[in-house]
């Protein structure tokens, strides 16, 4: 058999094992969260959200809003070293980020198994 006939019969099962391929990943809700912080942060965000009445407070201020909130639960960075995860009952999560002004912030978030709850807004 000659290269051209192989190579041809490779690029054939090739193109059907990606169309299989394409099939069976085209319909599922998958997702790539290998490192810590992103699963971490897709874990608070994919739960029912509850801001805390201290929360609240700032939020009703003008330099901050619930965008630069999603913002930071989308793309902001979680400091473990500062964060609380021995709770059985709630975990506490800091995230580092900025808002759409460029002010950094920083978010205290208490992950619980059922809702997450943002504690607390500190700007720096």
């Amino acid at each position: 058999m000659k290269f051209a006939q192989r190579f041809a019969y490779y690029l054939v099962g090739l193109i059907i094992g990606l169309f299989f391929v394409a099939m069976v990943f085209s319909g599922k809700d998958t997702r790539c969260n290998y490192f810590p912080n992103a699963r971490v942060l897709n874990d608070i965000r994919n739960k029912p959200f509850d801001y805390s009445p201290n929360a609240s407070k700032v939020l009703a201020e003008s330099w901050i809003d619930t965008i630069d909130i999603k913002n930071t639960l989308e793309f902001g960075d979680v400091d473990f070293d500062k964060s609380n995860t021995e709770f059985h009952k709630a975990k506490l999560y800091v995230i580092e980020g900025k808002t759409m002004k460029n002010i950094p912030i920083t978010l205290k978030i208490s992950n619980r198994e059922d809702k997450a709850v943002l504690e607390e807004i500190i700007k720096k």
